[in-house]
């Protein structure tokens, strides 16, 4: 495989953001773009340098050129997208959260097995150098055991009825949009099968969660996750053991630092990297090594990780007695 040629399904502000990265990354070619309206396809391929362009989603899963197909339509969207692309023996990246639920990811999963494919959430924040720094301290034994992990997520986003984070029809709410990212980064320091699973939410207006607490525990350790659309916070992340602490910078999500202090607070190393181009590059790069490789996961972000994340969401919204619209 010389270039590895990308289709980009749906054309919002996160699909623009992941072109710029494609654009970027040498080995990438922006091959194809699909939307539901052809002008706003034909925009879209204009403005990044696409090849080719279709009103169909279908249409582009079905081009023989099309390597890997990137899924960034709306949540509710990914589960019927992202089989389809899967039953025609496309690989595939999809956006997080990459399903509704547990149920229809174990059935993707399945799909994606059988017809031999790669299959990957774009979890980006794992791919990031500062996030890969923190797990080498850890696994050289910089900061001891970890003990706790200290994680939010909280954006200010004002109500909008006619907003996807608003609306149950669309998978809304801040669990699926912000809370996967705390948790996600808690499973990947402490493990992802946590002994007990205490959550509680504020359920808004619209019927999907606006704000949301939740703790992980384990045998010898713990997790506190916040998420929230009603404060702006700063939303650092901590991993702190028995010898030392990590903290990634703020929006740790998207760092691009990460702080080594000893078990006084002294700070012994501040590792830093911009992005090359704006961090989805870091992803780009991992599904290429994968499918150059012939893996059809990868071993940094693997399925089991993402199942076992999308285990923790839903017994939070088992807890919470929240249903999305159509489940």
């Amino acid at each position: 495989m010389d270039k590895i040629r990308w289709g980009i399904m749906a054309t919002g502000r996160i699909a623009a953001t992941f072109a710029d990265a494609v654009n970027y990354v040498e080995d990438a070619e922006l091959y194809a773009c699909a939307s539901r309206d052809e002008d706003r396809a034909k925009a879209f391929a204009e403005k990044f340098g696409v090849k080719k362009y279709y009103g169909d989603y279908e249409m582009m899963a079905d081009d023989e050129n099309v390597d890997v197909i990137y899924i960034a339509s709306p949540m509710a969207q990914h589960y019927e997208q992202a089989k389809m692309c899967l039953l025609k023996g496309k690989n595939v990246l999809c956006e997080k959260t990459i399903t509704l639920n547990g149920s229809q990811l174990a059935e993707l999963i399945d799909i994606a097995d059988k017809q031999n494919v790669f299959f990957m959430e774009a979890m980006w924040t794992k791919f990031l150098p500062a996030f890969r720094q923190a797990k080498k301290w850890v696994a050289e034994g910089r900061i001891g055991t970890p003990k706790m992990i200290k994680a939010d997520f909280s954006n200010l986003c004002p109500f909008n009825a006619e907003d996807r984070l608003f609306k149950s029809s669309l998978g809304g709410g801040c669990l699926l949009d912000l809370g996967v990212y705390p948790i996600t980064f808690a499973c990947d320091f402490l493990g992802y099968e946590p002994a007990e699973i205490i959550s509680n939410a504020y359920i808004g207006k619209s019927n999907v969660d606006f704000d949301a607490s939740i703790i992980l525990k384990y045998e010898d350790s713990f997790a506190h996750l916040t998420a929230g659309f009603d404060i702006e916070n700063q939303n650092p992340a901590f991993v702190i053991g028995d010898k030392g602490r990590i903290r990634l910078g703020d929006w740790f999500f998207c760092t691009t630092e990460a702080m080594l202090y000893d078990d006084d607070g002294n700070l012994l190393e501040h590792f830093r990297k911009p992005h090359l181009k704006n961090g989805y590059e870091f992803e780009i790069m991992e599904v290429h090594e994968c499918l150059k490789q012939g893996k059809k996961q990868s071993d940094i972000n693997s399925l089991y990780h993402t199942t076992a994340t999308m285990k923790i969401m839903d017994e939070c919204r088992k807890q919470w007695g929240l249903r999305f619209d159509g489940e």
